[in-house]
C-alpha cells in the first residue's frame, strides 16, 4: 500500500492555524495539475469532486467523517462522486487483489441500492473491528449483517456489471496519475496535494479553492 506523507501528516489533524489564504496556493504545493485532464461525466454547470479511496486504507478511514461534514456544506453546483482506488487487479500469485475485490464490493452495494448504507461500517469493519473482508464470504457475511441475503450479494458481486465497474475503476485511477490514497480531484483537472495542509479542514479548503476556480468555466 502507497500513502502520500502529506495524508500521513493530516492524520495527526494537528490544532494549527489553516492553511497559508487562498491567493498563496500553489501549483505542485497545494494542488496538482492532471494532464491530460481527466474526462468528467458531469451535468451542465456542474463541478465534479472526486475521491479515490480503498476501505483498507487507514488514512481513507480518517478522513471520511470530515468528507461527510463537507458535504453538507458544500456548494450546490458540486456532484461528488466515489471511486475505489484499484492500482493492482490481481496479486502476484494471480488472486484478485484486495484492491479489486473492495471495489467490486462497492459497486455491489451500489447495485443493491445500500451503498450509503453499509460505506461507513465497511471501514469500521476493518479499522475498529480488524476484520479483513477480503473474500466473497467474508463479504456476503457483512452485507449480511446489513439486510442483504448471501446470494443476493453473491449474484451482483459477480455480475458483468459489478466486474465491468471495477475494471473501469482501474482505467480511472490510472488516469489520474495518484501514487496513493485518498486522493480528491476537481473536475478532472486538479488532485489536491495539500503539502503545508495541518489538518483535513486545510486539505478541503483548497478544495473548496479548486472549486470556486472551475465555476466561470462551466
Amino acid at each position: 500500500m502507497h500513502f502520500k506523507s502529506l495524508l500521513a501528516t493530516l492524520c495527526l489533524l494537528l490544532p494549527f492555524a489553516s492553511v497559508a489564504a487562498e491567493s498563496s496556493y500553489t501549483a505542485d504545493t497545494d494542488y496538482r495539475v492532471i494532464a491530460p485532464a481527466m474526462r468528467v461525466d458531469a451535468a451542465p454547470g456542474k463541478v465534479q469532486v472526486l475521491e479515490l479511496f480503498w476501505y483498507g486504507c487507514p488514512h481513507c478511514n480518517h478522513l471520511e467523517p470530515a468528507i461527510q461534514s463537507w458535504l453538507k456544506r458544500k456548494p450546490a453546483n458540486v456532484e461528488f462522486v466515489r471511486v475505489p482506488a484499484v492500482f493492482n487487479r490481481t496479486q502476484p500469485d494471480g488472486k484478485p487483489h484486495p484492491w479489486f475485490i473492495h471495489a467490486k464490493a462497492f459497486y455491489a452495494a451500489e447495485a443493491l441500492g445500500v451503498g450509503e448504507k453499509i460505506h461507513a461500517p465497511f471501514f469500521d469493519a476493518i479499522h475498529e473491528q480488524n476484520r479483513s473482508l477480503r473474500t466473497e464470504e467474508e463479504l456476503a457475511a457483512f452485507f449480511a449483517e446489513h439486510g442483504v441475503a448471501p446470494k443476493e450479494f453473491k449474484d451482483a458481486f459477480n455480475s458483468f456489471t459489478v466486474e465491468a465497474k471495477a475494471a473501469n475503476a482501474i482505467e480511472i485511477t490510472k488516469q489520474s496519475g495518484i501514487s496513493g490514497v485518498p486522493a480528491l480531484i476537481v473536475n478532472g483537472k486538479y488532485q489536491v496535494l495539500g503539502k503545508r495542509a495541518t489538518s483535513y479542514d486545510d486539505f478541503l479548503a483548497i478544495t473548496d479553492y479548486l472549486i470556486a476556480r472551475e465555476r466561470p468555466a462551466r
